[in-house]
């Protein structure tokens, strides 16, 4: 049910709704919901990591440029680059790391 938690979520949300779905030893599954604005900073991360945009539009930007990921596509995102994300419209994602 946390998928439709982030979902409902969205339409009082002031900040992005980051929640985690699965987490083991060798993997961690994060679900991201953001209304259209919405993003996270740039920040880097230190695992192998994939982002899936489940429902929406969201643009990546990394080393100066930028990539608008559609619902159902995914990207692999690189360990140790910082990166930023926006949402062109609303949207839920997942991160998959490990």
């Amino acid at each position: 049910m946390i998928v439709k938690e982030v979902k409902s979520g969205l339409k009082d949300a002031t900040a992005p709704i980051i929640k985690v779905l699965q987490k083991s030893e060798h993997i961690k599954v994060i679900v991201l919901g953001f209304k259209k604005g919405m993003g996270l900073k740039k920040h880097q991360t230190n695992v192998a990591t994939k982002l899936v945009v489940i429902v929406g539009s969201i643009n990546y930007t990394e080393g100066g440029a930028s990539v608008i990921i559609d619902s159902f596509e995914d990207m692999d995102i690189p360990v140790n680059a910082p990166h930023a994300v926006e949402a062109l419209e609303d949207s839920i994602c997942f991160l998959i790391q490990g």
